[in-house]
């Protein structure tokens, strides 16, 4: 890659997150009282964070799967109330098992 292309392109981030942090505090300079916009901008790092991981687990283990089934074990173990710590060793032990089953059946 050619420095003046990179150069453009640091800039170019540089910027987009410069201005993504800084416009709230320029526009806003009041607290926002309204209920429906504090719960949105509440959620917005859950929802970020759940759209940068959740395809990342499909291309995780190599097969989908034993990607499918781990999903599936966290999510079950989430509905039904576990901690973080719990449902990332189910889903880890679903795939793991998973992963095994279809190396003897296969």
């Amino acid at each position: 890659m050619e420095t003046g292309v990179f150069w453009s392109y640091l800039l170019v981030m540089f910027a987009v997150t410069y201005l993504i942090r800084v416009v709230p505090f320029v526009l806003f300079h009041k607290k926002i009282e309204n209920p429906f916009i504090r719960s949105f901008l509440a959620y917005i790092p859950y929802t970020v964070l759940g759209a940068m991981t959740f395809p990342a687990v499909f291309y995780a283990t190599g097969s989908p799967v034993t990607a499918a089934a781990g999903v599936a074990a966290a999510l079950l173990a989430a509905y039904r109330g576990k901690g973080l710590f719990m449902v990332a060793v189910c889903a880890s032990l679903a795939a793991l098992l998973a992963g095994l089953a279809l190396q003897i059946f296969l």
